[in-house]
């Protein structure tokens, strides 16, 4: 089964072509971060414009880079929710005109769901049921994957995602946007004990659930402390602590809910799973553990279409389709 796949639910633009959720034939991306870069962030308004302007080019050269004709496509899927809502409408609405153009049912993706199923096509053996982290710009939640369309979120975050934590810092730290990447980079030459930074624990209610908010924050501070006072910041000290501090959380209650679960296999997904020092304490963690990792290359840890049509695949197969009538949505239950 071919699936073309639209991904447009911040800045970048994504058609792909995969075949039968687990083979991607192409994955065309045009990355938008020199557009918002100036702004130091994402302006909505921008990013779906130029989702307008490239998603039907895009979408041609995914037919080619494939090798395939649009009569070979069976279906085509898209991102619904969540995501900012001008951009969504934009993959939204061409995936509807396309699958109506083409004959062929439609399938909507949960943006969330998208990034697990990326595992799908970085390993191809791995089967529900098992744990996975997803952790992105936007989002972070500890998913109990029981089936390929049957998940349940045992925690997630209360404020703050993780990534937002990233970017916010990297801003305050003068490093642009956006700032996982440099946040990465810049941790490499420091001390990760340069500074002792909260630990974002939620000590009511679920264990599993967490707070960036106050990490940021500590962050933030630390920054205007120090160019207040003209005290020397120890910025790489700063970013390697404050990487440490994220990744801990994160490992730790993964760990611990991997072990109350009886799950041998946990996967990581979404933009921040390329973080290297996360991947390396997961790697440790689960080596410890006599468990499984899972974390997708660094091309799909990102947004992407392949991940989409992975999904839609399993989507399809459990009978969620839709209609011409097919909204987008800013915010959606996983």
């Amino acid at each position: 089964m071919l699936i073309l796949s639209v991904e447009s639910s911040c800045d970048e633009t994504a058609v792909a072509v995969v075949e039968n959720g687990r083979k991607v034939l192409a994955d065309e991306i045009f990355s938008q971060v020199a557009l918002h870069e100036i702004y130091g962030g994402v302006v909505p308004e921008i990013a779906a414009r130029s989702h307008l302007e490239v998603i039907t080019l895009l979408a041609d050269r995914a037919l080619k880079t494939a090798g395939v004709a649009r009569r070979d496509i069976d279906a085509v899927a898209c991102t619904y929710a969540p995501g900012l809502i001008g951009a969504v409408l934009v993959g939204v609405n061409f995936a509807k005109s396309a699958a109506l153009a083409l004959g062929v049912p439609l399938i909507p993706v949960h943006h969330i769901r998208g990034h697990i199923a990326a595992n799908y096509l970085a390993y191809p053996e791995l089967e529900p049921p098992f744990l996975c982290l997803a952790i992105s710009g936007g989002n972070t939640m500890l998913v109990d994957v029981r089936d390929y369309t049957d998940m349940a979120i045992l925690g997630q975050t209360r404020d703050d995602a993780a990534g937002e934590c990233f970017d916010k810092s990297a801003r305050v730290l003068g490093l642009g946007y956006p700032g996982g990447k440099p946040i990465d980079d810049l941790s490499k030459q420091g001390d990760d004990h340069a500074y002792e930074l909260p630990r974002p624990y939620v000590n009511d209610g679920n264990p599993y659930d967490m707070s960036f908010s106050g990490l940021k924050t500590a962050v933030v501070n630390l920054a205007h402390h120090a160019e207040q006072t003209g005290e020397p910041l120890d910025k790489a000290g700063l970013a390697a602590s404050l990487c440490r501090a994220v990744s801990e959380s994160l490992v730790g209650r993964t760990m611990t809910a991997a072990a109350e679960l009886g799950y041998g296999h946990i996967a990581v997904a979404g933009g921040v799973a390329a973080n290297s020092r996360i991947r390396h304490d997961f790697e440790a963690a689960c080596q410890k553990a006599g468990k499984t990792l899972y974390v997708p290359p660094l091309r799909l840890c990102g947004d992407n279409a392949a991940m989409i049509g992975a999904q839609g695949y399993y989507e399809f197969l459990a009978g969620h389709v839709a209609d011409s009538s097919l909204n987008a949505y800013a915010t959606m239950p996983l």
